[in-house]
């Protein structure tokens, strides 16, 4: 039985060409395709949502206006900027930060060990490799303390500066 239909199929592709049975084909589908083609005009509707409190109104206001009894509760910065909250409580903060500069005994320090060795302002800092400036801040008190500075100072000055009080 095998053999018979394989000897059958044979006999089929050898009467119908592919050549001619793909032209076939494709005329029938072209007159298919204008036949079947739908021009009716189709509406589409969203659902409206179902469940839930259906008839309850959406605002608040609209609850007032239907003659319903509202309570409101104000959320902790609800509806409000995160960032304004922090704000708020930056302004109301009544601790005064500073930075810690350069306390009174070490100015001093400074001022004794540049008189004492003859030095002017200027002339200290080139020595340190830094501005005059840095001098000025530092005898002034208003110098945030650098350790390295301060290490340099000491070191041309030949006193201790770090770890007075």
């Amino acid at each position: 039985k095998k053999d018979f239909a394989t000897h059958t199929t044979r006999d089929t592709l050898a009467r119908y060409p592919t050549s001619t049975s793909h032209s076939h084909l494709t005329h029938t589908s072209s007159k298919m395709a204008g036949a079947y083609q739908d021009w009716n005009t189709v509406t589409l509707t969203k659902k409206k949502p179902t469940g839930g409190m259906a008839g309850a109104p959406k605002t608040a206001e609209a609850a007032r206006r239907m003659g319903m009894t509202v309570e409101t509760v104000k959320k902790q910065g609800g509806g409000g900027n995160s960032n304004s909250q922090k704000l708020a409580k930056l302004e109301n903060e009544t601790e005064e930060l500073t930075h810690a500069t350069v306390n009174t005994e070490v100015k001093k320090a400074i001022m004794q060990g540049r008189l004492a060795k003859g030095f002017t302002q200027a002339q200290l800092a080139q020595q340190i490799n830094e501005k005059p400036q840095i001098i000025q801040e530092y005898e002034s008190g208003k110098a945030l303390p650098n350790q390295q500075i301060l290490g340099k100072m000491e070191r041309i000055l030949g006193v201790k500066l770090r770890g007075l009080k």
